[in-house]
């Protein structure tokens, strides 16, 4: 493992007068894949929220490829890292082609060739030139959500945040994203932090994974332990029993 691409020490985020997660302390190596797991309102996805700025309410250090993360909007945070949303039907503009959807992040960012690289991202994904110009109406889940990893795709970063990204999908299309997301991991050296309450997802994507229960972490452990369901914290091995009829 090289040096750290998440950094997360003594966080602390509240939403108004309520603590949500509290003394949260995590390091995710450069490349690796790992999976923040717990329970719906375990806190999970407010750490990811955090990180990507939209969370500002928060205390501790966040650094991500050793930038420490401020507390407002940071356009240069925006080439080094992306999030890719739970829901694909909430997460684009329902009025915007797709094309008009992965050229807008190169706009905002004054870079050029833009045709060329929307193409290679679409490619990337899996998708054809014929869905440029289609309206998000017209695609399916998983098609959608194909697109929305493209969006994230186009400033080039080195860090993905994905919150449940298949979560809102049939499942016959789960195993299609998720192997997509594998692929272009290694294709493209990314670091994943994955938020999801599915296990067998955890063993097929990451490396390690932090248990969250009521907004703090109670265990940190390798990936591969969800062959042998060894683990010390009595929260993890019931969600470790609840998880045994679950599928990817």
């Amino acid at each position: 493992m090289g040096n750290p691409a998440i950094l997360l020490k003594d966080l602390d985020i509240s939403y108004g007068s309520t603590k949500v997660v509290r003394d949260v302390n995590l390091s995710v190596a450069e490349g690796e894949s790992f999976a923040l797991v717990g329970e719906s309102g375990s806190g999970k996805s407010t750490v990811l929220k955090a990180i990507a700025g939209l969370a500002p309410d928060w205390t501790g250090q966040i650094s991500v490829l050793g930038q420490p993360r401020g507390h407002g909007p940071d356009s240069g945070f925006a080439k080094t890292c992306q999030m890719v949303f739970q829901d694909p039907y909430g997460s684009l503009h329902p009025r915007k082609v797709v094309d008009a959807v992965l050229r807008e992040p190169l706009k905002v960012h004054g870079l050029g060739n833009r045709d060329a690289r929307i193409a290679e991202v679409l490619n990337a994904v899996g998708l054809d030139q014929r869905f440029r110009f289609r309206f998000p109406h017209q695609l399916s889940g998983g098609q959608r959500q194909r697109v929305a990893i493209a969006r994230a795709l186009m400033l080039e970063p080195k860090v993905m945040l994905l919150d449940e990204p298949t979560s809102a999908l049939d499942v016959s299309v789960q195993a299609e994203i998720l192997n997509l997301l594998k692929r272009l991991r290694a294709e493209q050296g990314l670091t994943y932090l994955m938020v999801t309450h599915n296990l067998p997802v955890v063993s097929f994507m990451c490396d390690r994974m932090a248990v969250m229960n009521k907004g703090e972490i109670v265990e940190i452990a390798d990936a591969k332990q969800l062959h042998s369901g060894d683990f010390s914290h009595d929260y993890t091995r019931e969600l470790y029993a609840a998880s045994g009829a679950e599928a990817v």
